[in-house]
């Protein structure tokens, strides 16, 4: 049970969190958990590269069972743990596609969230444009304008219904993230009230990344979106 799941994790990374909050809603508590600083470099240490070859957050395994990608793992845990905890992944045709097709459309928010917030980080300054940022910047607009869309054509407070699924444990940590990056909620109302929905539960407060406590908001990045 709990007890064979060992998880190396990253304070604030969404991949991390992901894996934290659906080992929460499987009534996982008391795993084996290290966490591990970016900043010095921990995530490529052999402690990480005995589970992870990349040298990656999450680094996850029960048991012998290793599973390093964060919605993988996610899938596993419901997988293995059906009858424990929350049920992640409805019975219903229709809503277990609607899950599905949200959870895998958050790849592509962190994509365009990541595009924006990191720009600079990534790109090296010679090879850096004003153009690319302009076209980041409006990918991004039109994305939170299409999950805000979501949102208010929903039949329910979560992403594929009035219960949580699978798609909220991967995509509520990119939505708790544009936040943490000053994204103005009052432009998306739908999505605040969401956030607020997702903030208020056990497994998302049992697992919110230490340092955002100490300090809610990272940087004004996303003010104007």
């Amino acid at each position: 049970m709990a007890k064979d799941c060992t998880l190396l994790w990253g304070s604030g990374s969404p991949p991390c969190w992901r894996v934290m909050i659906a080992l929460e809603e499987k009534n996982l508590q008391g795993y084996n958990n290290t966490l591990l600083s970016f900043e010095k470099g921990e995530h490529k240490s052999q402690q990480v590269l005995d589970i992870n070859p990349r040298g990656q957050l999450p680094a996850f395994k029960h048991g012998g069972n290793i599973l390093n990608e964060s919605y993988a793992a996610c899938m596993y845990l419901e997988s293995q743990f059906k009858s424990q905890g929350t049920k992640l992944i409805p019975d219903s045709p229709v809503e277990q596609a609607l899950m599905y097709q949200r959870m895998f459309e958050g790849l592509t928010l962190a994509e365009k969230l990541s595009s924006v917030i990191y720009y600079n980080y990534k790109v090296p300054e010679a090879e850096r444009h004003d153009s690319a940022v302009k076209r980041n910047q409006e990918a991004l607009t039109v994305e939170l304008k299409l999950w805000e869309g979501y949102m208010e054509k929903g039949v329910g407070s979560y992403l594929a219904g009035k219960t949580i699924s699978l798609a909220d444990v991967t995509v509520f940590p990119m939505v708790a993230y544009a936040l943490r990056f000053g994204l103005c909620m009052e432009r998306y109302p739908k999505l605040a009230a969401y956030y607020a929905v997702m903030k208020d539960r056990p497994s998302v407060k049992a697992s919110w990344p230490p340092h955002w406590l100490e300090n809610p908001q990272s940087s004004d990045t996303l003010k104007d979106f």
